[in-house]
């Protein structure tokens, strides 16, 4: 989640969207309110405590890029994985395409031989 979240902020549109929202009236009407909960105060007050002690924030920092590295490593598994059944899906599409081709290539095969049996009446002289 977190290493998604860092992608993300990379992302021009997503940073686009993100501040159109943030200036959405209702959006910052639920911040003030969620940023009034004594829960949000307690917990800035937390971390505010926290940021203090030079140790805790080594430990923060650590498990934040241990968290992002383990992040990252999943999406571009999953990236992978996804690159990988979209080419099985292309190549099972393009032997699709090519019997699709040789059965229309078949028909039409079919099609001229018909046509090379009947006769031209046209051209059949009757006298």
């Amino acid at each position: 989640l977190l290493a998604q979240l860092m992608r993300d902020m990379q992302d021009p549109e997503m940073m686009a969207e993100a501040q159109k929202m943030m200036n959405d009236p209702a959006f910052q009407a639920h911040m003030k309110q969620m940023m009034a909960s004594n829960g949000f105060q307690q917990a800035m007050k937390q971390t505010q405590d926290s940021m203090k002690d030079p140790e805790k924030v080594k430990e923060m920092e650590e498990k934040a890029q241990k968290a992002i590295a383990e992040g990252n490593k999943t999406l571009d598994d999953m990236e992978k994985k996804k690159k990988e059944s979209g080419d099985a899906i292309d190549d099972a599409d393009k032997k699709e395409e090519a019997s699709k081709k040789e059965e229309e290539d078949a028909k039409k095969a079919a099609a001229e031989e018909e046509i090379e049996d009947i006769p031209d009446i046209a051209a059949i002289n009757l006298n």
